[in-house]
């Protein structure tokens, strides 16, 4: 690892602080023209006493805005400190986890998943109108059934055609010839440039797509593309779990990446990431925020530079192998109620590698999904309920679950 380690919680503290130290100081140093300030003292107490040895709550009273995009060169100078630790997280993330040679991405921390993959989207369409002439009509979004509705939301925002490719109803993986078929209608409707959404642990299923399948089929058809990983939910542990598997910056196809990190690494919400490779960000500069040092470039405009910081200290409280140990016990649990669905002959879908188990909704009995809190494919005509098994999802509840689920199937444990 290049960049990831561990710290201790003092040395995390003394980096926070030396960062708030950098950043615009409201109460001594005088700003008269920027619209904002420390959170309002009237309400959020800032001399409390616990806050000394709370660094991330003494960043959400400082308020950094972080505006911009920091891995491109000028920002915002109020808050050069806490930007710095931004940066810190995107270097880590796409050379340490995602593979990508040092110093060769852009990023920011987003709203969401959600957020980072319209912003993958409304690049990679001005990108295609820009560099090759294309009339937006002939621009559109490629994903599978299974693929998350922000690409649906991107679509009707940025004005896309949208087609999504069938799976296989046991193995969760693209159908190659309904690609095809996909591609061929596509081609004869006037398509001639492809956005690709691809999963790497997708919503319902955590399943993971294949890239080179798409790359494979989109070359035999002539259309450019490019391709952007969709690892909202798997993408802070499937390359943990496969770090082999390809899906990342050494693949020469992937151009962005998604992660979220409040999902698997439980960071407060507001903390989505966008990775992207260099020299593609500036498709979204908007010129008309000339009062924002280095232009605004991002979806979100004003954003909490304290999220920034909580991610940092997630990464770096458990430094790499603290949590691969965490992902291996994630699996471990997710291998224990796998092994007693199987004894029960349960029907469900799981990739081997996350930990997501997808049940057959013939095999759960809505009373035990709704007091066990299952997640329905559809509200209004279930045909799956999913686990996901997270850091509070002990051994203990799942086996509850399982003597439940027996009691309800009529076998005996």
């Amino acid at each position: 690892m290049k960049y990831w380690k561990k710290l201790s919680h003092t040395e995390q503290d003394a980096r926070i602080t030396a960062a708030l130290k950098q950043n615009v100081d409201y109460r001594n140093n005088v700003s008269l023209g920027i619209p904002a300030s420390v959170l309002d003292s009237t309400v959020f107490y800032e001399q409390a006493p616990f806050l000394k040895d709370a660094p991330l709550l003494r960043a959400y009273i400082q308020n950094p805005n972080h505006i911009g995009c920091h891995t491109l060169g000028e920002s915002e100078t109020f808050f050069k400190g806490t930007q710095d630790i931004e940066r810190e997280v995107i270097e880590l993330l796409s050379t340490d986890v995602l593979h990508a040679p040092a110093g060769s991405c852009d990023g920011y921390i987003a709203a969401g998943g959600t957020e980072a993959n319209i912003q993958a989207a409304w690049i990679y369409r001005n990108y295609f109108i820009r560099d090759h002439g294309a009339r937006p009509e002939e621009v559109a979004l490629l994903g599978s059934a299974d693929t998350h509705y922000s690409i649906a939301k991107s679509g009707n925002l940025l004005s896309l055609d949208m087609y999504l490719t069938p799976v296989d109803e046991h193995t969760r993986q693209i159908l190659p010839e309904a690609l095809d078929n996909i591609l061929a209608e596509a081609k004869s409707a006037g398509v001639k440039y492809m956005i690709v959404i691809s999963n790497m642990g997708t919503t319902m299923f955590g399943s993971i797509d294949q890239p080179g399948l798409y790359v494979q089929y989109l070359q035999a058809h002539g259309l450019e593309f490019r391709l952007h990983i969709d690892g909202a939910f798997g993408g802070f542990i499937y390359p943990i779990s496969n770090p082999q598997s390809g899906i990342d910056f050494s693949n020469e196809h992937v151009s962005s990446v998604t992660l979220d990190a409040h999902k698997m690494l439980q960071a407060p919400y507001g903390t989505g990431i966008f990775l992207v490779r260099k020299g593609l960000m500036e498709y979204v500069y908007t010129k008309e925020a000339k009062y924002v040092n280095g232009m605004d470039i991002t979806l979100s405009g004003s954003r909490s530079g304290t999220n920034a910081i909580a991610v940092w200290m997630i990464l770096v409280t458990y430094g790499p192998f603290g949590w691969l140990e965490k992902i291996n016990k994630l699996l471990y649990r997710t291998d224990w109620c796998c092994r007693q669905l199987d004894s029960l002959g349960v029907t469900y879908y799981r990739h081997p590698k996350m930990n997501i188990i997808t049940i057959k909704a013939a095999h759960m009995p809505q009373a035990i999904a709704h007091k066990y809190g299952l997640v329905p494919d559809s509200h209004h005509a279930p045909q799956w309920y999913k686990i996901v098994v997270m850091d509070h999802v002990e051994l203990d509840y799942l086996e509850a679950f399982i003597k439940d689920l027996t009691a309800g199937s009529g076998k005996n444990g």
